[in-house]
């Protein structure tokens, strides 16, 4: 009876495990590095979840119509730790938002940077999100 209980307990344990690992994804498997955008919206939505942020933002589009697109972001914790705080960005704030769009062409990409109203810029991705180093333009970082 008690090697029963513990091939469950492992199984489960198993199940678990490939959910989680499922979950988080690598940033190449959705994410296209050779499409790289920069859009400017306002953030209207931000969910602090676990493994990933995400920020809604409404783009308004050149033929005047807005579209919601979905920033993915690092961590709450590597967010926080960064300096991106609910006191550094607010909802109804313009951004510009420096990233790569989704595989699937869809109105979702994966934030790299915010730039904010003052200019100053905040990292947003996570570990996985590549760095292409400095947009043209920009000034050096230090």
């Amino acid at each position: 009876m008690r090697t029963k209980q513990i091939i469950a307990a492992v199984g489960v344990g198993l199940v678990m495990t490939a959910v989680a690992a499922q979950a988080h994804h690598a940033f190449s498997s959705e994410f296209d590095i050779s499409k790289p955008l920069t859009l400017k919206g306002t953030l209207v939505r931000w969910e602090m979840i676990n493994p990933h942020s995400w920020f809604h933002v409404e783009v308004k589009e050149p033929d005047g119509n807005i579209v919601e697109w979905m920033i993915e972001g690092g961590s709450p914790n590597s967010l926080i730790r960064q300096g991106v705080t609910k006191n550094s960005i607010r909802i109804g704030m313009e951004l510009t938002i420096e990233g790569y769009q989704a595989k699937d062409a869809t109105q979702k990409a994966v934030g790299r940077n915010f730039v904010l109203p003052d200019g100053r810029r905040l990292f947003v991705g996570s570990q996985s999100t590549p760095d292409p180093g400095p947009a043209p333009g920009a000034p050096p970082r230090k």
